[in-house]
């Protein structure tokens, strides 16, 4: 019988000041003032709807992405947070992660957000070169980056992560490890180090910019990894290192195929349903406008995942991290036997992509490499 996992709670906030061109995800630039009353009234009866997927169960991490939360003052965000505690229980010192832009103001509210509940935060620097944050569209300059992990660092936050690309259009090798030095230099408990991808439907699609050749992007990989671990950090998922003790919970559980709600515009979630003996996916509705339309449904899609597609859904999520992987937690999260495995997992075996004992599987340094090969053999017809 299917088990209940962990419950997280994804919170988005679609606006920006201005959308970036390699950006894919639901954000929307402000014409006008974010309407922080009518947004945090709509997410929490969002949630309302929601709260019987919950299923008794607490909160285990609450994740409030974007879009550019940090533009939603210190007050709106204390108003949020109380009102989800409100209608669903809190872990006893849960992580609560809130992403930001390094502008100057922004980070000033830093110590306001931590007062609101917030005890992590998610800066998006992603590089220290002005020419390479011009091409990205940011709208910062390294000044502002440095001074945001700083005041990150000084307000007392249990973490702080700092989000840093590399493969940057024109970007050097000594430009990548630049970037990474500096990064490591402000000593943030946490960093998301990961190649930028040209996602469909971005202005970098339509006009593609000039990237590192695979041999560069190679090099930086290697060499990067290489000065990470010399600095203490762990690699323990795909695009994620951290000091010991600091990896990112929200995200852990997403991993492990644990359940999360999603409230606000285009949020997802995942959620168990044992009595049904299914698990779902849920989307909301996309827009703001349409997403604050008064007496419009607030959920968009209701999806069950299909029993063929399970044993795929989970090896995508639990092979972004490294650690061992549980035997009995396959059967215990899907549902499904170990037995319907048999053919991809000796594949994998045979190819050297995975280990095992008894009772775990293991990731190998060959499937770290061709981790898509690995995924490739748990697609059935």
């Amino acid at each position: 019988m299917l088990q209940l996992p962990p419950l997280s709670l994804y919170i988005h906030i679609p606006w920006c000041v201005q959308k970036c061109p390699y950006c894919d995800f639901n954000s929307h630039a402000m014409k006008e003032a974010i309407p922080e009353q009518a947004y945090i009234g709509a997410l929490l009866e969002d949630l309302r709807q929601d709260l019987h997927l919950a299923q008794g169960r607490p909160l285990h991490s609450i994740f409030i992405g974007g879009g550019t939360p940090s533009l939603m003052s210190p007050a709106a965000i204390k108003e949020l947070l109380d009102g989800v505690k409100a209608l669903i229980p809190f872990k006893e010192q849960m992580e609560i992660t809130l992403e930001a832009n390094p502008g100057t103001v922004e980070a000033g509210r830093f110590a306001g957000f931590k007062a609101a509940g917030v005890n992590r935060i998610s800066i998006g620097i992603q590089s220290f070169q002005p020419e390479k944050l011009a091409r990205l569209g940011r709208i910062h300059d390294p000044e502002q980056a440095r001074f945001a992990a700083q005041e990150a660092a000084s307000v007392g936050l249990n973490s702080f992560n700092i989000d840093l690309m590399h493969g940057l259009p024109d970007q050097s090798l000594n430009d990548a490890l630049s970037d990474l030095e500096q990064a490591i230099a402000l000593s943030p408990p946490h960093l998301s180090w990961y190649q930028l991808t040209i996602e469909p439907n971005t202005p970098f699609a339509s006009r593609p910019p000039v990237l590192p050749e695979d041999d560069t992007l190679a090099d930086i990989y290697e060499q990067g990894h290489e000065l990470l671990l010399a600095n203490g950090y762990q690699h323990y998922e795909v695009s994620a290192y951290a000091k010991p003790g600091f990896e990112a919970q929200h995200n852990l559980n997403y991993w492990r195929f644990g359940d999360y709600l999603g409230i606000g515009c285009g949020a997802h979630g995942k959620i168990t349903l044992p009595l049904e003996a299914k698990i779902v996916r849920t989307v909301k509705v996309k827009h703001p406008k349409g997403y604050l339309e008064p007496n419009r449904p607030y959920l968009d899609q209701y999806n069950g995942i299909a029993t063929q597609d399970l044993s795929l859904e989970y090896f995508m999520n639990r092979l972004r991290l490294f650690e061992a992987i549980p035997k009995s937690e396959f059967s215990e999260l899907t549902g499904m036997s170990t037995n319907q495995l048999q053919a991809p997992l000796a594949e994998a075996l045979r190819l050297e992509l995975l280990s095992e004992t008894d009772s775990h599987w293991q990731l190998t340094p060959l499937g770290r490499r061709f981790l898509n090969r690995l995924l490739d053999l748990f697609i059935t017809d």
